[in-house]
């Protein structure tokens, strides 16, 4: 899993409202930062334009004044941040690239346009040039103090000549304006977040509950309960799925049903020769071929039995009720006899289950642990999840690739073909059926100190639990 993917839900909803957010994030970092770009670049322009106006307006004055108003004038117009001067030469020797705005600006005001006019205007870099701190003494420590937290501040030098020759030199000193991000500026960011989670999370809703829907109607059909028809809602792809899962669930049904219908049959058409054999063999002589034709009817009579209850899965047969399952392997524990099974178990639990079948799929596991292990050690617990069964032998185990296999109809792992010890291989087929009819899951493992350990999983829910 990548980096990110750790960090992204699970859920398809989660990833998708999380995508969603985040280019909506994206995409509106980028806005604020563009547009607090231009809102620096309106600022700057209307400062410049400001301290423009302010010395064509100098000019004005000092055109109109008499020359020893001069310097009460200049010392009317300066500023801590905008200083007058008058020079026999230009301090601005060239104009910057963004200066036409500032001309136009004092030429419109002039009302003339034979003025020569120099315009640079530059960032300025900290710490600041010794020329810029020839501030007055009595605005030095305003200048310091506004200058302080101005870290990008930009520097405009104005030249406008005078009559006779002379020059008035305009220095002036602005700061970049930084993030104006108010509270009423993100408002609408915050009304476009929630009403788009809102609007995804309720899109997003008539997406995954149908999926969610179909998964958990794929694994109940998969484990061969019955389930309903799903609703065929959604969007138009949902719809289609839905539509097909419904048919593919009427086939496997009517395909299994007309199959319980064909043993049925076939087993009320085997069970009459079967029956009439045992009677002719009963009117034979008692030797050794009778004895061994009544032992073949007798196999033929329990595969067709066994068989009949694997396909017709019995544990679907039954109305479910709850049962204290402690006192159900206690009943089993007590019916294999005294020494071969011992039970350990939290108290009574109850459990929601059909009694008759998980009775003999429980009733064969701890059968098969006795038979095959000497004693069956049986243990019950309740999990937060689950009810779990452990019953564990002392017997040689099974080889690791025979785990599975062994749950498989007709395979059995007593390798003699004596009924007697290894049945028909249906026993355990049977039992996984019924466990996983209730919803469960039964698996086989080897113990650590030996032996084979067969553990029974079956879900709570509302009326499972301790009693």
């Amino acid at each position: 899993m990548t980096r990110m993917g750790r960090f992204m839900p699970r859920s398809l909803g989660g990833q998708l409202l999380a995508l969603l957010l985040l280019a909506l994030v994206v995409t509106q970092t980028l806005s604020l930062i563009l547009l607090a770009d231009e809102r620096n670049r309106a600022v700057r322009a209307a400062l410049g334009l400001e301290a423009a106006g302010r010395a064509a307006n100098v000019v004005l004055l000092l055109d109109e004044a008499p020359a020893d108003l001069r310097s009460s004038i200049l010392r009317a117009a300066n500023s801590p941040l905008v200083r007058f001067s008058i020079a026999p030469e230009p301090e601005a020797t060239h104009d910057s690239d963004d200066s036409r705005g500032v001309r136009d600006q004092i030429t419109q005001i002039l009302g003339r346009d034979d003025r020569t006019i120099h315009v640079d205007i530059h960032a300025l870099t900290f710490p600041a040039p010794q020329s810029l701190i020839d501030v007055p003494p009595d605005m030095r420590a305003m200048h310091e103090a506004m200058m302080a937290s101005q870290p990008e501040a930009v520097e405009m030098t104005l030249s406008i000549a005078l009559p006779g020759g002379e020059w008035l030199n305009v220095r002036t000193m602005f700061q970049r304006p930084g993030p104006q991000l108010s509270p009423q500026a993100l408002l609408p960011v915050f009304l476009m977040i929630l009403s788009l989670g809102l609007i995804t999370t309720w899109t997003v809703g008539r997406v995954v509950r149908p999926i969610r829907a179909l998964a958990e109607s794929a694994d109940r059909l998969g484990r061969g309960l019955t389930t309903n028809p799903l609703d065929e809602a959604g969007p138009s792809e949902i719809r289609a799925t839905m539509r097909a899962f419904n048919r593919m669930q009427d086939r496997v049904t009517r395909h299994s049903s007309e199959r319980a219908q064909m043993l049925a049959a076939l087993s009320h058409d085997l069970r009459s020769p079967l029956t009439a054999m045992r009677l002719r063999i009963a009117l034979l002589d008692e030797t050794e071929d009778s004895l061994r034709l009544g032992a073949l009817v007798d196999d033929m009579q329990t595969m067709v039995e066994g068989t009949l209850d694997y396909a017709r899965g019995v544990a679907q047969a039954e109305p479910l009720v709850a049962i204290d399952l402690a006192k159900l392997l206690a009943d089993l524990v007590s019916d294999v006899g005294p020494g071969k099974a011992v039970l350990s178990a939290q108290g009574p639990i109850l459990a929601t289950v059909r009694a008759n079948s998980i009775t003999r799929a429980l009733r064969n596991l701890i059968d098969n642990a006795v038979s095959y292990g000497s004693q069956a050690r049986v243990t019950l617990r309740a999990e937060p999840d689950a009810l779990v069964i452990d019953i564990a032998d002392a017997g040689p185990g099974l080889p690791e690739d025979q785990l599975e296999t062994v749950f498989e109809p007709f395979t059995r792992a007593e390798t003699s073909r004596n009924r007697e010890t290894g049945g028909s291989g249906l026993g355990l087929a049977i039992t996984r059926a019924i466990i996983q009819a209730h919803d469960g899951t039964v698996t086989l493992s080897n113990g650590v100190d030996g032996g084979l350990v067969a553990k029974v999983r079956l879900p709570r829910d509302d009326m499972s639990g301790s009693a």
